[in-house]
């Protein structure tokens, strides 16, 4: 069932939380809201679910206007940070307990829980209850509760954020593989890019209430919108400089305070003089040839990343993140000469945020 937002804002006293969004999620997808705490991501969940009503604008699931609509009647199943289960019901009751409510015959809820809980490796659990449990299987029931209803839309507000490091990385393997399974419409909330790029087939990415852009994970860090996206989505950021557009023999170069490069030819026309360019970490080399455009620098930090080493360059004040090989011997202090890779280059329009 597709999801779509219009114009949908909504305001907490002055503090305007959503801006005027206008979103679509298409029938099938694993879309995640994606931008740092107070962005609005959280409300824009709560606002489909029916926990929240918005000032202006109209939301929609399928074809039904659902802005009117309580949450028990839209036909969505929401799981949470806190796992939000019956401390006194077993494993069984609690993910059967959405199903009791609705009057759903016995025998076609024993079948239901156990299909759902077979799905989640959860079958020697039914009996136990919550306090008996890890949290990855308390978020398993959290997960067997939302789906045993067979929702049109699974909505989940950061569901992962309280287990371990380990525990979560495996969690989101299985998450995916559910989706897969189910294809069920499904929203989820993080303020965490590993979890947006390995789970989502679209990120949203928003910023202080405002939708920044909406792309697969590839579109979002190949073609970064804006600064704010460029600097928001990789890991490590992505290094960015103030510059100046200068035209010189009808070719385009920047100039910042530290060292002046040439742009591509097929470079989108920008109107702004003042500009951001930004370069991935991964996209900085060391320049063997010595080419007239190199960048002089020196080694200032490295740290060992595994099979990688994340340096840290420095030219003038200005410092730069550079990824390589961890099979590159380097010194601090090594003086090198570095440039871009070609077709990597990033512009944006105005300053670095």
């Amino acid at each position: 069932m597709k999801v779509t937002l219009e114009q949908v804002t909504k305001k907490f006293g002055k503090t305007i939380a959503v801006d005027n969004m206008n979103l679509e999620i298409r029938e099938r997808d694993f879309l995640v809201l994606l931008g740092p705490s107070g962005c609005g991501k959280t409300t824009t969940l709560r606002l489909i679910a029916g926990l929240e009503t918005s000032d202006s604008g109209n939301i929609y699931i399928g074809d039904t206007l659902v802005n009117d609509l309580p949450p028990k009647d839209r036909n969505i199943a929401m799981v949470f940070q806190s796992y939000a289960l019956y401390p006194y019901m077993s494993v069984y009751d609690n993910i059967a307990f959405p199903l009791k409510i609705r009057k759903v015959p016995r025998e076609e809820i024993r079948k239901r829980v156990r299909n759902i809980a077979e799905l989640l490796k959860i079958e020697e659990l039914l009996s136990r209850k919550p306090g008996q449990l890890s949290g990855g299987q308390r978020q398993r029931v959290a997960l067997g509760r939302a789906m045993v209803r067979e929702p049109d839309v699974f909505l989940m507000d950061e569901p992962l954020s309280n287990l371990d490091a380990k525990l979560r990385i495996h969690m989101r393997g299985e998450l995916k593989k559910m989706h897969q399974r189910l294809r069920t419409t499904t929203i989820y909330v993080t303020h965490d890019q590993a979890e947006a790029m390995s789970m989502a087939t679209r990120i949203a990415i928003m910023d202080r209430g405002v939708l920044q852009q909406v792309g697969s994970p590839k579109e979002v860090y190949d073609h970064p919108a804006n600064a704010f996206v460029g600097g928001f989505i990789g890991s490590p950021p992505m290094n960015m400089w103030e510059g100046d557009l200068v035209e010189k023999n009808g070719k385009l170069k920047i100039d910042t305070s530290f060292f002046s490069y040439p742009l591509p030819p097929d470079l989108k026309e920008i109107a702004a003089s003042k500009v951001t360019l930004g370069v991935r970490p991964e996209d900085v080399t060391i320049d063997k040839e010595k080419g007239s455009n190199a960048i002089k620098v020196r080694i200032d930090v490295i740290e060992p990343m595994g099979r990688e080493l994340l340096v840290t360059l420095v030219s003038g004040d200005a410092t730069i993140k550079m990824i390589t090989p961890s099979d590159r011997t380097f010194r601090i202090g090594d003086k090198l000469k570095i440039k871009f890779k070609e077709g990597k280059l990033h512009i944006f329009e105005g300053k670095p945020l």
